[in-house]
């Protein structure tokens, strides 16, 4: 073991420390570790499983990837999706999970007191309902069959709020289209869902596809768009250009995350926030282990004199001095790391913490329990404050050893 680490470990365990300033100083630079670990990595912990959470919504409802025609734009009526892709390919892909069809049509739902507009979402039997059930509050997925019509919808708790349904209750959609009469239909509701996306949540309900095409009038085997699921919705970014090579020249694709951009500049914010956080629990860290620094070596000036006397040289004090404070770091890195991840899992489990999903889109705050953050925030504080610790301590070099061993 070299000379400074074993010198560090002797004066850092030392039992002396209990009895003089030292203990003083020692608690609070632990402490304001232990601190700034907690606070970083509940920020990043909640802030990343925030962006996290809020895209998997976004995509569990509408794949992470759509593919539509180039005809549609940006109208909620599909428009009939050239053939000409190639969806086995898109299937075969590694990191495709699966594929559902669907096809969309705008309209209002009405009752004796009140009306809605909603945009009726026809699914066929390719429909990922085990993937839907994250989303029901009440009752079951609509029952999908390619054969006949199914009058069963599953309608959001805003839209049951509004227009005061329940489970089991009918309701009359009314369709419209250009130069023609009005169409109605009357379906069964037999699930709620609730996203916490306000743009989905006010808006869809979920049915047959066979409704949509009657309504379009579509062919028997027609859909108005292609919804991809993805085994890992990190990989989308690499994923995304695989699809569009697939899709012919007269469809296009959207992720899931460029549907809503309101919601993707938003949760973008995310991103400077972590960061400005960080960048402050770094400062407040720092500075309180240079004043730990600074002070532990004033006190024990009288021990540098002698050391100097000895023959050791600054250089050899200097690395005495940085891995002693690193040392009694470690604790309060520990301490920290113990109390933030314990919170974090209690919110995990428990949810304790809740808020208002008309402005976060999210009814609880989520957390991302990734071990590579915890990793990285306690080295990267470790790493930071020992860099920061090298100029203040060329104060040692300044302490002459004659004064230094009259020093009291």
């Amino acid at each position: 073991m070299k000379f400074p680490l074993y010198f560090s470990k002797k004066i850092a365990f030392s039992k002396d420390n209990k009895n003089n300033l030292s203990r003083v100083i020692v608690f609070i630079g632990r402490l304001s570790v232990a601190l700034g670990i907690i606070v970083s990595l509940i920020t990043v912990s909640t802030g990343l499983g925030s962006k996290k959470a809020i895209k998997e919504r976004l995509a569990d409802f509408s794949g992470h990837i759509s593919i539509k025609s180039t005809r549609s734009n940006s109208s909620y009526n599909s428009t009939i999706l050239d053939k000409s892709f190639n969806i086995k390919k898109i299937k075969n892909l590694s990191e495709v999970e699966s594929t559902q069809k669907y096809a969309t049509v705008s309209g209002i739902l009405r009752t004796k007191d009140n009306f809605a507009g909603i945009i009726f979402k026809g699914v066929g039997k390719d429909f990922d309902a085990e993937r839907f059930k994250n989303f029901l509050i009440e009752g079951v997925s609509p029952k999908i069959s390619e054969v006949g019509y199914s009058n069963e919808i599953v309608i959001s708790k805003k839209i049951a709020s509004d227009l005061h349904l329940k489970l089991k209750d009918s309701i009359v959609a009314i369709f419209s289209k250009e130069n023609k009469s009005p169409i109605y239909r009357k379906f069964e509701v037999v699930g709620i869902y609730k996203t916490d996306i306000k743009m989905i949540d006010d808006l869809f309900i979920i049915g047959g596809i066979n409704q949509v095409r009657k309504i379009q009038e579509m062919g028997p085997n027609d859909i108005g768009g292609m919804d991809v699921f993805l085994k890992n919705i990190n990989n989308i970014n690499e994923v995304f250009p695989k699809v569009e090579k697939l899709i012919g020249l007269k469809n296009y694709a959207e992720k899931a995350t460029d549907k809503y951009p309101e919601i993707l500049e938003w949760i973008n914010i995310f991103d400077v926030n972590i960061a400005l956080i960080i960048a402050i629990m770094l400062i407040v860290v720092v500075i309180n282990i240079i004043m730990v620094l600074l002070i532990l070596i004033i006190e024990r000036t009288n021990s540098i004199g002698i050391l100097k006397t000895l023959g050791t040289n600054n250089g050899q004090i200097r690395s005495i001095f940085i891995n002693y404070t690193l040392l009694i770091m470690i604790p309060g890195i520990v301490i920290g790391n113990v109390v933030g991840i314990g919170l974090l899992l209690l919110q995990k489990y428990f949810g304790i913490i809740t808020l208002n999903p008309e402005n976060y889109y999210v009814s609880v705050v989520p957390v991302d329990l990734n071990p590579i953050y915890f990793f990285m925030i306690s080295f990267g504080i470790l790493f930071v404050s020992a860099l920061s610790l090298i100029l203040p301590s060329f104060l040692i070099s300044k302490i002459s050893p004659v004064k230094a061993i009259k020093y009291d």
